[in-house]
């Protein structure tokens, strides 16, 4: 089950939001004044989101931003140009608000997150065997190319993902060619 928790300085303010978003079919809308607060609501959850302020009463959004659990993204609020010059893959929304903006954001926030949580779950572990030819390949191309570890493995993946294959196959493709070759 997912929460959205606002957090802003002033309680009247994230009561509002709070309040537009349960008048929108959100559940599970919490109104809190400082990160501390919010952390410990968020705890309880699996996913969520945080619509945040820049300054809180006990932090700054980055330091919330760097405390957030794995399943919980963040909308920032603020004033035009600040909101515009957020970074670290935050999203924003200037003030003053459009409920529209509002509401299909943070719909769209936590769709995007059940999509992710769904596809954490369903993916699988791979054999040792497949792991055993990404390992043969990845060491070949290491010797062969002079490849670091990292860049082989990123060399698998990206060939994987440029044929639409997945990285078993491609390291036994990379295998099947070198021993071709030889």
């Amino acid at each position: 089950m997912s929460a959205i928790v606002v957090v802003l300085p002033k309680l009247e303010d994230a009561k509002k939001i709070r309040k537009i978003l349960v008048g929108h079919g959100f559940q599970n809308v919490f109104a809190c004044v400082s990160g501390s607060l919010a952390l410990s609501t968020i705890n309880q959850y699996a996913c969520g989101l945080v619509i945040s302020g820049y300054h809180l009463k006990d932090m700054y959004y980055l330091e919330l931003l760097d405390q957030l659990p794995k399943y919980f993204e963040m909308v920032l609020l603020g004033k035009g140009d600040a909101a515009a010059e957020t970074s670290l893959g935050v999203l924003s929304l200037t003030t003053p608000l459009k409920v529209y903006d509002l509401v299909n954001t943070a719909d769209m926030v936590l769709r995007q997150l059940e999509r992710r949580i769904k596809k954490d779950r369903t993916r699988k572990k791979r054999s040792e065997k497949e792991e055993n030819y990404i390992r043969n390949a990845k060491f070949l191309l290491m010797e062969r190319n002079q490849l670091s570890e990292e860049e082989a493995y990123r060399y698998i993946q990206k060939c994987s993902m440029d044929n639409g294959t997945n990285m078993v196959e491609t390291a036994q493709m990379i295998l099947t060619c070198f021993l071709e070759t030889d």
